[in-house]
């Protein structure tokens, strides 16, 4: 299973992101590709702790749902709703300078990577282990890069 863990994996996501382009055309969604990066980067800063994300965890997304959508190899599904702390236009980080914020979001993986996870709570999930949060932040990241073909 991959995972940010893997040296190679992390290679692979950041160069994944240097190819995303301010029109690089979206499979799904409502987000622009620069959107998509700062959405990312206030998704690795509520794994840091950093950022507080609304509670909708219940007993089952927190050992059911997490189970399988860390475990399974099945593609997340598109559509799925954004919590509004990180939605665009909501309370989600508005997108500046593109290639700043690019940057902005490789620096947030390299902390990322360095984190222990103390303080940090994902909104369905719950706290996980870093093993989960690593896990996590790889298909999160592959998810949103796939929405824009990357």
């Amino acid at each position: 299973m991959k995972s940010l863990a893997q040296p190679d994996v992390c290679t692979l996501i950041r160069r994944r992101i240097a190819s995303v382009q301010q029109g690089s055309p979206r499979a799904w969604g409502k987000m622009t590709p620069h959107q998509m990066l700062c959405h990312l980067s206030d998704s690795f800063l509520v794994g840091l702790g950093e950022k507080p994300a609304s509670d909708i965890s219940t007993w089952a997304s927190r050992n059911v749902v997490k189970h399988v959508a860390l475990n399974l190899p099945v593609q997340w599904p598109k559509d799925i709703p954004t919590r509004p702390e990180m939605e665009q236009g909501k309370g989600g980080t508005s997108p500046d300078d593109f290639e700043l914020d690019r940057l902005g979001l490789l620096t947030v993986i390299d902390r990322f990577l360095k984190a222990n996870y103390d303080d940090a709570v994902h909104p369905m999930f719950g706290r996980m282990k870093p093993k989960e949060w690593l896990r996590w932040g790889y298909l999160h990241a592959d998810h949103h890069l796939r929405q824009f073909g990357e």
